[in-house]
């Protein structure tokens, strides 16, 4: 009976000291929780904030302000008090026999200017011909617009030609990215064309009237893929485009880090005879930073437009004027397969394919005085 007793006071005072022992691993296990806890949420609050800056882009050094870069060519004032620079080549536009407004590619600016340095100054002399080049918003020297679209570039093309008084008509012609603004031309001010040029123009893969078949075929299989994948972002989460171009964990867009790899081997035979840029068009174009100038270019040409240019009408019905699409059939940069189904559906638009050509063939020998004349309708 004692030892019995005995026992069963040990067995309850092991009870009682297990039960204590239970309540302090509980304790100590839901301390422990907590402070996971506590540390999860901090963590993913820091997470958050660091990925909210990391999106955020730094705002622009706007040209002019104290800490901007100067200005150093001449500027209109726009419509929204924005400003935008341009430069002037050729003959003075009071004689001038014909007018064109150049629209310049991704990464480059006003002194970029393909008729400037790469047509034939006697045959601008001869012919009559005033150009002038402008700074799209964000590059070069011209204000950014954070609010740009396709409609507000064809608008400050429009008020540009009015205020250097262009007259009621005027040619306008497009080089690579610069070609998108030309289809806003077409769109929104058809009235104010005298004719219309396109040049290796680039290509929204998104546009609604590209078959699903041809489109995926030009992305997937003609595209570089770290150029897929900016395109991708620049298309379906644009608030991404800064943070995708800037990383270094994933591919960003190869044409924005300057890379050689998208050149075919005629656009290396140009580029060998090319002279190198000038230090206006190697630090220009970048000058105000990246984000109102690449990333917005991507946000807009690639993202979705508020008009399907395949749907557009011929601005010039009665033959009164004509629009040229000249495509290099070896371009890297822009899948030619896409330029031949625009050129089915549009068929008032004189395509123009070259042999062996790639994305820089119209710094070629001759091109570009050919690419002048046809458009001028000057016969040889």
């Amino acid at each position: 009976m004692a030892g019995g007793g005995a026992s069963r006071k040990i067995s309850a005072a092991s009870a009682r000291s297990h039960t204590r022992s239970s309540k302090s691993k509980s304790k100590s296990s839901l301390f422990h929780k907590g402070i996971l806890k506590k540390f999860l949420i901090v963590f993913f609050m820091g997470f958050l904030a660091w990925a909210y800056q990391a999106t955020r882009p730094p705002p622009p050094k706007i040209c002019g302000s104290p800490d901007g870069p100067p200005v150093t060519s001449p500027r209109i004032k726009l419509r929204d008090g924005r400003h935008l620079s341009y430069l002037e080549y050729g003959v003075p536009k009071e004689t001038a026999q014909y007018k064109i407004i150049y629209v310049h590619g991704f990464d480059n600016c006003k002194h970029h200017n393909l008729f400037a340095f790469a047509a034939s100054p006697a045959l601008i002399e001869e012919l009559g011909v005033y150009t002038v080049s402008f700074d799209r918003p964000g590059y070069g020297e011209s204000d950014p617009d954070p609010n740009r679209t396709l409609k507000s570039l064809a608008l400050d093309i429009e008020e540009l030609a009015d205020q250097l008084g262009l007259g009621s008509r005027f040619y306008v012609v497009g080089m690579s990215m610069g070609g998108n603004f030309v289809w806003a031309c077409l769109k929104y001010i058809p009235h104010r064309l005298a004719g219309v040029a396109f040049i290796a123009p680039v290509i929204n893969y998104w546009w609604p009237s590209f078959p699903a078949n041809l489109s995926n075929e030009a992305y997937y299989y003609k595209q570089f893929k770290p150029d897929q994948w900016s395109l991708r972002v620049a298309h379906h989460i644009p608030w991404l485009t800064y943070w995708w171009n800037t990383q270094k964990w994933f591919p960003s867009s190869s044409v924005a880090s300057q890379s050689l790899d998208m050149f075919s081997p005629p656009d290396m035979e140009v580029l060998s005879k090319f002279p190198g840029p000038t230090e206006a068009q190697k630090t220009q174009p970048r000058q105000q930073g990246e984000y109102e100038s690449l990333h917005r270019d991507l946000m807009i040409g690639f993202g979705k437009w508020e008009f399907d240019p395949m749907k557009l009408e011929n601005p010039f019905p009665n033959n009164e004027g004509s629009i040229h699409l000249w495509m290099g059939d070896d371009d890297r940069f822009v899948p030619v397969t896409l330029q031949r189904y625009i050129a089915q559906q549009l068929p008032w638009i004189n395509y123009h394919e070259l042999t062996r050509a790639g994305h820089m063939f119209a710094f070629a020998d001759g091109m570009t005085d050919t690419i002048l004349k046809t458009l001028l309708n000057v016969k040889e």
